[in-house]
């Protein structure tokens, strides 16, 4: 459990960076900015961070109580981060939630940042990584959307529309080939 290693430090950040999706969610960012005044970065930041954690150690007991091994979830799991691939490369829209009415923590936070993607994708890493390694990555990666958050609007400028559909489908393909090895990883299981 407390085994630090950089290199999954490093592979679990970029997942999450690729679920996460926030830079390609600035757009989104910036039109809830602009529809309810201000966005409180520092707030939806911790929140999402905390939301995850708690996540990552209560999810899995979750699961048992309602009688699914993690084996199952982690391959539920790929095909949920499999449909979110497919959408930051083919720039289709499978799943959205509705559209929120105000820019408080509950759109940023929850689901725009800790979503359910997120949560998928967590339980599924929990049987890869080590546990302390997984919530490194999510601090880094927390600290990462902070900064965004507070610098979307000049990021939107900065990039522009082309540039944050590259970024994207850039990630959608790692994404892409993160699900596949989570499945392929996790389908044995199933049948043990």
């Amino acid at each position: 459990m407390f085994e630090i290693s950089w290199k999954e430090i490093v592979t679990v950040g970029m997942v999450l960076f690729a679920v996460i999706d926030i830079v390609g969610s600035i757009p989104i960012i910036v039109n809830l900015g602009a529809k309810h005044g201000r966005i409180e970065s520092e707030k939806a930041s911790v929140v999402a961070a905390l939301i995850m954690i708690v996540f990552l150690f209560v999810g899995e007991e979750f699961l048992s109580l309602v009688g699914i091994d993690v084996n199952s979830f982690a391959v539920a799991g790929s095909f949920v981060l499999f449909f979110l691939a497919l959408e930051m490369i083919l720039g289709i829209h499978l799943y959205r939630d509705e559209e929120a009415s105000s820019a408080s923590i509950v759109p940023l936070a929850f689901p725009l940042i800790a979503g359910a993607g997120s949560m998928t994708t967590l339980l599924s890493l929990k049987s890869q990584y080590h546990t302390v390694n997984i919530i490194i990555a999510i601090l880094l990666n927390m600290i990462l959307v902070y900064a965004v958050l507070k610098s979307s609007p000049k990021i939107e400028k900065m990039l522009g529309k082309n540039g944050l559909s590259v970024i994207r489908k850039a990630f959608g393909v790692i994404l892409l080939a993160i699900a596949v090895k989570l499945f392929a990883g996790n389908v044995k299981g199933l049948f043990v």
